[in-house]
């Protein structure tokens, strides 16, 4: 739901679609990058919002693990696609159960109302011991996770492996669910009152097995079975099997190439490891006053998403608003604080070192520790590709066609005197332009002979570079006469003349921060005459990582990909 959220928002901001060939001349000022990037995180939070009633929790995880760069004009913007998320999703739901306008279903996930069971001041201690457990099983399935995922990379690189691989893991699934069910007979009277789809499989008439209601029911009626259902209706080694298969399946299931989430895997593993361990504090110390296995399933739940995710205010929400109850605001925000915590002691959170294997320069929300004695000199891209103000059609292409400048913003400045081409600076800088532009540029032939004959310029329009976005033509597509190699372009009208620019003694954590809090993509670095001497760009920010395991404290660069 939060990758279709994300998906959806994408294409619906830009009015039209590429693949159709259709433009419905919508939404035109919305055509840049900036914007669209603040649509796929409003789409994220609207996902969130659909798929557990929690508008408030979509928003905070936008927030928190899907933008880079917010604002407080996105914040309103975000919570309202989030309420008009769960808005639609509720009236739309009370027509498929045939109650027109019942608004009663806020989202697809609802683990049931938590009304008459609360829990008692000494237990939080036990839910912390609970949040522990959680960090530790989550710093295991992360490390599993991540062994797997670089296996896949390195064996399982082509197409039809992955579909084999999927195949396998289904097979695989579905053989230990019939063995869990057929070697454990846990089969339990029908109640007076309704269960919903009662599996009978190898039990007596009269009976259901409780083992097929955890494996064959849809995950989202496990786990409201595991918070709501009485306490003696699953055994000791129904919960341990159901746990130990489902944690390894989750594991092995995550990263495979299918459309999978990670929320209710770790949700019902979570709840069927704390319903377990409900079951045997109660049996340890029977006369304790103590909650039911329903209260240690949902903190359990907690545990196990907090030591995973390492995620702690927007999952705290998202499960207030999914339970109904605000009572349990502060054991699962202890919960999922601990968790993180211990999990943080052993490795990152999962959604990191995917983004880490995939070698995605995503910036973290402070800079690295330990660099504050870092320049920009030391970090910078040289030599630098510039272009002059007035420059020559054919260099424009040499420079866009070669393999060796593969970047996307270019430096404008004045023309280097030839006695100073092999010095360390590249000329004076005055201003900044994008390769997309260029491509447009040149596809629309706004160039002319030498000098400049203004009247022979096409004219271009904002509207024209809006047009193109965002796939815009390969420089190799464009069909450019060799004569017109020798024509002239001012780049002076269509570049960035006040870009942002740092000087070359700048420290890493100042760059940083001007990347963060300005969203930017390139930033100059400049000497005291403003001659360019190097370029920053977000890869070369990501590309540092502060590692904290073992009580050691260490910088390593990362590889980013290109």
């Amino acid at each position: 739901m939060i990758h279709s959220g994300a998906v959806v928002a994408a294409g619906i901001s830009q009015g039209r679609t590429t693949s159709f060939k259709k433009d419905f001349k919508v939404f035109k000022y919305f055509r840049t990058d900036h914007e669209k990037r603040d649509f796929v995180s409003g789409g994220a939070a609207a996902g969130v919002s659909a798929a557990f009633g929690a508008p408030v929790g979509g928003v905070l995880f936008s927030l928190e693990e899907g933008a880079s760069f917010w604002n407080q004009s996105l914040t309103w913007r975000i919570f309202f696609a989030s309420m008009v998320s769960t808005f639609t999703l509720n009236v739309l739901l009370s027509y498929y159960h045939n109650q027109p306008w019942s608004l009663s279903s806020p989202g697809l996930v609802n683990f049931g109302q938590f009304e008459g069971k609360d829990y008692y001041g000494y237990e939080i201690p036990i839910f912390i011991a609970m949040a522990i457990i959680g960090g530790l099983l989550g710093a295991l399935f992360n490390f599993i996770n991540y062994r797997l995922s670089l296996f896949r990379i390195k064996y399982l690189y082509k197409r039809w492996m992955n579909l084999a691989e999927a195949m396998f893991v289904a097979s695989v699934t579905a053989t230990l669910a019939f063995l869990a069910i057929y070697n454990i007979q846990d089969c339990r009277s029908l109640p007076q009152e309704e269960v919903r789809y009662p599996l009978q499989m190898f039990c007596a008439d009269g009976e259901y097995s409780a083992t097929a209601s955890l494996f064959f029911s849809t995950p989202e009626a496990s786990i409201k079975n595991l918070f709501h259902d009485p306490p003696d209706a699953y055994s000791v080694l129904t919960l341990s099997v159901f746990f130990v298969v489902y944690f390894i399946l989750s594991c092995w299931t995550y990263g495979l190439s299918i459309p999978s989430g990670l929320f209710i895997p770790c949700i019902l593993t979570g709840a069927a490891w704390g319903r377990l361990f409900g079951i045997l504090l109660n049996t340890i110390a029977p006369a304790a006053q103590l909650s039911d296995p329903g209260k240690y399933a949902l903190i359990g739940a907690a545990a196990q998403l907090g030591g995973v995710l390492r995620m702690t205010i927007s999952l705290t929400v998202i499960l207030i608003e999914a339970t109904g109850n605000i009572t349990y605001g502060l054991p699962l925000m202890l919960v999922l604080v601990f968790a993180k915590w211990i999990g943080d002691l052993f490795n990152e959170g999962l959604y990191d070192i995917h983004i880490q294997l995939q070698s995605v320069p995503i910036l973290p929300w402070e800079p690295p520790q330990l660099t504050a004695n870092i320049h920009a000199s030391e970090i910078m891209n040289r030599p630098v590709v510039t272009l002059n103000s007035i420059e020559k059609v054919g260099r424009i292409i040499d420079v866009l066609s070669s393999s060796d400048s593969n970047h996307n913003g270019f430096p404008v400045v004045d023309p280097q005197d030839p006695q100073e081409e092999n010095s360390s600076t590249f000329g004076t800088f005055r201003g900044l332009i994008l390769r997309n532009q260029l491509i447009v540029i040149l596809k629309h032939k706004a160039y002319s002979t030498w000098p400049l004959n203004e009247p022979n310029i096409r004219k271009l329009r904002i509207q024209d570079f809006r047009d193109a976005y965002p796939r815009f033509p390969g420089i190799d597509s464009l069909n450019i006469p060799p004569a017109d190699r020798e024509f002239s372009v001012d780049l002076r009208p269509f570049m960035n003349q006040a870009p942002y620019s740092v000087s070359e003694d700048s420290s890493l954590p100042r760059i940083f921060r001007l990347f963060r809090a300005l969203g930017l993509r390139h930033l100059v670095v400049v000497n005291d005459s403003n001659e360019v001497v190097g370029m920053v760009t977000r890869k070369d920010l990501a590309r540092f990582r502060v590692t904290e395991h073992g009580g050691r404290v260490g910088l390593e660069e990362l590889f980013i990909s290109t």
